[in-house]
C-alpha cells in the first residue's frame, strides 16, 4: 500500500507513442501486463483529448519509476513530444489535485531520476509546474 504520508514525487511520463495515436489507459493496462506487471504503472493517464483515465488507485504503489514506486505517484501523457493544450490543462488539473494532498511532493519529469537514460516526458516538467503556478499566484 502506497502511504500518502511518503509521496515525496508526482513524476510526468509520456507514452513515447507517436503524436497522432489514441492509446488509452487501457491499451497501457494490456501492454503493462504483457510485460508481467500487475497491470498499468500509472496512476492517472491524459489522452490526446484532454480526457483523464485513471489507472493505479493512488493507494497502490505504482510501476512507472524504478526504485520510486513507493513515494511517487505517476501520470502519463499520451504521445511522445507535441502535446495538446488539452493534455496541458488536464496535466495541470492532475497536478493541482495531488499537491492538495500531496504538498510537499517535487513535480517532476521520469528523466529527472538519475538511474535511466530515458527523456520522458520530453519537456522540462519541473520548470512547467513552476511556470504554471506562477501564473495562477498572479491571476489569484
Amino acid at each position: 500500500m502506497l502511504e500518502a504520508a511518503n509521496i515525496e514525487y508526482l513524476v510526468v511520463h509520456c507514452s513515447d507513442s507517436a503524436d497522432d495515436e489514441d492509446v488509452s489507459a487501457r491499451d497501457i493496462h494490456a501492454m503493462h501486463l504483457g510485460f508481467g506487471w500487475h497491470g498499468i504503472g500509472y496512476h492517472r493517464v491524459i489522452k490526446r483529448d484532454g480526457t483523464i483515465e485513471h489507472g493505479r488507485p493512488d493507494c497502490w504503489i505504482g510501476a512507472h519509476v524504478y526504485g520510486f514506486n513507493d513515494k511517487s505517484l505517476g501520470v502519463c501523457l499520451i504521445g511522445r513530444s507535441e502535446f495538446t493544450d488539452a493534455q496541458m490543462r488536464s496535466l495541470e488539473t492532475v497536478l493541482s489535485q495531488w499537491h492538495q494532498t500531496y504538498p510537499k511532493a517535487v513535480v517532476c519529469g521520469h528523466c529527472d531520476f538519475s538511474y535511466t537514460e530515458k527523456t520522458c516526458p520530453n519537456f522540462d516538467a519541473g520548470a512547467w509546474w513552476a511556470k504554471t503556478q506562477s501564473a495562477q499566484s498572479t491571476l489569484s
